[in-house]
């Protein structure tokens, strides 16, 4: 596979949606399980989940300039993110926890979340790329919103 296929505009549009929606995210996914003291899953699925709605929306106007609405896109979007989430955090636990199996709860803690975060990204953005806003070839369900008709 040709590397600029992945690495190209498109990339480093996503990188920066990606930075805003880190910063907001980690703040509320730390907050949550340092100071509020809420588990891992219920700290890291609340910042996805109140994310994932603005991530939406930047990149599939900003990151992707996909225009057209559809279901499949909307499914593929969520499914996206849920198969992220869940195959990010779920490595990312027990092998930071098998890791730093010597250091305080906390610690793993902190390190299964960065850890999932950073698996999350990649995951994230593949599925985004090349499923949830790949360019629809065909008119089938989707409507284009920018359309004179």
């Amino acid at each position: 596979m040709n590397p600029r296929i992945i690495f190209d505009r498109t990339f480093f549009r996503f990188i920066l949606v990606g930075l805003v929606n880190t910063l907001v995210g980690s703040a509320i996914m730390f907050a949550l399980y340092n100071a509020a003291g809420y588990s891992y899953w219920l700290s890291s699925s609340a910042n996805y989940i109140l994310t994932s709605i603005l991530s939406f929306f930047l990149n599939k106007y900003w990151t992707f300039r996909v225009r057209q609405w559809s279901l499949r896109m909307v499914a593929a979007f969520a499914l996206t993110i849920a198969v992220s989430y869940m195959l990010a955090y779920g490595i990312a636990k027990p092998v930071a926890y098998w890791a730093l199996r010597g250091h305080g709860e906390k610690v793993r803690g902190n390190a299964a979340l960065l850890a999932g975060m950073c698996l999350f990204t990649g995951l994230n953005y593949l599925g985004q790329r090349f499923a949830a806003f790949r360019k629809e070839k065909t008119i089938g369900e989707n409507y284009d919103l920018n359309s004179k008709e």
